[in-house]
């Protein structure tokens, strides 16, 4: 009877660190962190297929390949996107940490807003360095989004030349944010990093114990 008792417990202990597909008041759910994730290697892979193909010249076979890549991985984040911002809607989102104090949590939540607004901004951006000359985004071979907005002078240098500021900000965000994840797991010892990787994990550093609240 007593191991019966035992193997409960130990079970019960265990449904407690589960991970559901929706968010909970503790943590991120497996799609919010799955998309958060999928976001990030997209974006940092985009960045670096751009920086590269920069370098190309007219008779690389990549010259055409390359351009053709991204665009279609730029369509389709942008449907990524919008299923994140609606999942982001529909579910609770996780408290912040105790020892968080208030004004960083409206950096952190004024940061969240950039980096949405800017990775909406590149695609746009994008979108219409590509349909600049009226034809339409093949993604993949899949399917094709049509041009919208033509006959605008000089439209595929202008909107280029925005297009590769908004990666260079966006960019310098995400590694400003990875930075602030990587300062709240191994310094200030807080739990803001592990919500987004779905686990829960002892950390012992030569840092001190957990900081009190920081306004």
């Amino acid at each position: 009877m007593n191991q019966i008792l035992s193997n409960t417990a130990s079970v019960a202990a265990r449904s407690k660190g589960f991970v559901g597909i929706r968010n909970t008041e503790q943590r991120y759910g497996l799609l919010a962190i799955f998309l958060h994730w999928l976001v990030a290697l997209v974006v940092i892979g985009m960045f670096s297929l751009g920086v590269w193909m920069t370098g190309l010249t007219y008779y690389d076979e990549w010259y055409k390949r390359g351009p053709d890549i991204h665009k279609s991985i730029g369509i389709l984040l942008f449907l990524v996107m919008l299923v994140r911002v609606i999942w982001r809607i529909l579910n609770v989102k996780p408290k912040h940490d105790p020892r968080v104090g208030s004004l960083q949590i409206r950096v952190a939540h004024g940061v969240h807003l950039l980096l949405y607004g800017l990775i909406f901004a590149m695609i746009v951006s994008g979108y219409l360095i590509s349909t600049a000359d009226g034809r339409p985004v093949e993604v993949f071979g899949l399917f094709s989004v049509p041009a919208t907005i033509t006959g605008i002078a000089n439209m595929e240098d202008v909107a280029g030349e925005v297009h590769w500021y908004l990666a260079l900000l966006l960019i310098s965000l995400v590694a400003l944010h990875t930075i602030a994840a990587l300062k709240h797991h191994f310094i200030n010892r807080d739990r803001t990093l592990e919500k987004m990787l779905g686990v829960r994990t002892q950390i012992k550093t030569k840092f001190h114990q957990p900081k009190e609240r920081i306004q």
